[in-house]
């Protein structure tokens, strides 16, 4: 496999375990957990299931910056040599992860202080500003996702 090859695949997955992974969350598990559990087993989820999924989000967020910036810069001869929808995908890619690490650092640790004690009030209030954030990264993300799969198209 060449570098370009290596390189557009782990893009690519980085891609699909950050997207996928927030639409799950949103679209699925949280409807789910807020019709199935009460406010205390909800309030004991979330930190969990974000602390298990956070991790994998830096992965991917190293894998994409290092790989994207290799396509660009390594590959398709940087900034001026590439399609709009390549300058397009850096932008939104670089709002989501300013996003993320407004969600990691503020809300996400605040809801972690809240679970610890007991704020069952205060720990939700977090999990819905965790909720409306990743929302607008789930929006963000596939409207990557499709940019970077349409090609060339003009935009």
């Amino acid at each position: 496999m060449t570098g370009y090859a290596l390189a557009n695949v782990l893009h690519v997955l980085a891609v699909v375990i950050w997207v996928g992974g927030m639409f799950f969350a949103w679209a699925i598990l949280r409807p789910a957990a807020n019709a199935e559990l009460d406010d205390a087993t909800r309030l004991r989820l979330w930190p969990a299931v974000l602390g298990r999924f956070f991790p994998w989000v830096w992965v991917s967020i190293a894998v994409v910056l290092v790989t994207g910036f290799y396509l660009i810069f390594g590959v398709l001869g940087g900034m001026g040599g590439v399609h709009p929808s390549v300058h397009t995908m850096l932008l939104l890619g670089i709002i989501m992860m300013l996003i993320f690490a407004h969600i990691f650092f503020a809300p996400y640790r605040r809801l972690k202080q809240a679970a610890e004690a007991g704020d069952i009030a205060e720990g939700l209030r977090r999990v819905g500003q965790i909720r409306l954030f990743v929302a607008i990264n789930t929006v963000l993300g596939l409207v990557t996702v499709a940019v970077g799969s349409g090609g060339r198209l003009p935009l």
